[in-house]
């Protein structure tokens, strides 16, 4: 790195804290405190700015497009907002959708530009946002629990990413990539650090319960997979930006890029997470 490039880094990295700082303390009182019907909206209003960026991500360039686009994704929460029992079934099928990203992604070497909409891509979308706003909204209005899910979520998000950040920038260095064609900066290592950061949730998570050794393993099984899931989240927005030739998916947080750069990961990890929960039967 030469010395001109130091003091941009160093003021970007200025504003991604100043951000995270910002929005941190506003994600986790939305969580606790706001009842579900208004965190469905708070959440479907960030979802409605990650649509706008999907658009951009799928070829869809024009105003009145993508307004329709938007109010689509929109339509399409409203229908199970009013329709809960289809939630589980949707974040579902969404999870099954993010698993078969998983075996996909690992086998791209080479990513072609590509030019005008995809339409396959705008379909996916509606997996890829009302997916984790249904999981999110099915979780926060379990009975008690709710809402202390969905933050452990959030903090299971964290936690992993921050270890993958510092353990891959302390030892990963020039060792084998995760995914060179898709994010050059990621390694096997910086995996291994968010991996750890999902043992040490799950176990806090589990020890809260007083789970048993056996329902121990299960939780631990869900953080893991959610984990794992969340970085094919991320390398998926980053395999859609590289065939636009874009850094990010716009410029709405100083610092971080777009609303999808902040939530890439959440939107993967939250349809399995509520799926594995489920089926765990940690919300009942």
């Amino acid at each position: 790195m030469g010395g001109v490039d130091v003091l941009p880094a160093s003021n970007a990295l200025k504003r991604r804290t100043i951000t995270a700082l910002s929005l941190v303390p506003l994600v986790i009182g939305a969580v606790l405190w706001l009842p579900t019907p208004a965190f469905a909206l708070v959440l479907a209003g960030v979802m409605m700015l990650a649509a706008v960026e999907w658009c951009t991500l799928a070829g869809l360039t024009r105003p009145i497009p993508r307004i329709l686009y938007s109010t689509a994704i929109l339509s399409a929460m409203a229908i199970l907002w009013i329709w809960p029992q289809g939630q589980p079934w949707f974040f579902g099928l969404s999870a099954v959708w993010w698993a078969g990203q998983a075996v996909v992604l690992p086998r791209i070497r080479e990513i072609p530009r590509v030019e005008g909409v995809q339409w396959s891509l705008l379909a996916a979308g509606f997996l890829v946002l009302v997916g984790p706003w249904a999981a999110l909204i099915y979780l926060h209005r379990l009975p008690s629990t709710g809402p202390a899910l969905v933050l452990f979520l959030l903090f299971l998000m964290w936690t992993a990413d921050s270890m993958a950040y510092f353990v891959g920038r302390a030892w990963g260095g020039g060792r084998a990539k995760l995914a060179p064609a898709l994010s050059p900066g990621k390694t096997r290592v910086g995996v291994y650090g968010a991996m750890v950061g999902a043992v040490v949730c799950g176990l806090t998570f589990a020890w809260i319960l007083s789970a048993t050794a056996t329902s121990t393993l299960l939780i631990l099984l869900v953080c893991g997979v959610s984990v794992v899931i969340s970085i094919v989240g991320d390398l998926y927005e980053s395999l859609l930006k590289r065939r636009r030739g874009l850094k990010d998916s716009s410029h709405l947080l100083p610092g971080h890029g777009g609303m999808l750069d902040r939530i890439d990961s959440l939107t993967a990890a939250a349809p399995v997470f509520a799926l594995g929960i489920t089926l765990i039967g940690v919300t009942t």
